[in-house]
């Protein structure tokens, strides 16, 4: 039986992999910025849960207003 702190750390690992992968799409698509960002958003994110998501959503946000 999982615990809810189980399922508190697998949901955080998940924010930081997904955080991590979308770093990686940046770099693919030339957007050096954007990768670094996400990458030190994704690291901070271990310590406060919620960034790398929130970091990720706001760079997506900025790109669909240019």
């Amino acid at each position: 039986m999982t615990t809810t702190r189980d399922r508190t750390d697998l949901l955080k690992n998940a924010s930081v992999v997904s955080t991590l992968v979308d770093a990686a799409v940046a770099f693919a698509n030339g957007r050096k910025r954007s990768g670094l960002l996400l990458l030190g958003a994704a690291a901070a994110s271990t310590r406060v849960p919620g960034l790398g998501t929130a970091v990720s959503v706001v760079l997506r946000v900025v790109r669909r207003l240019r």
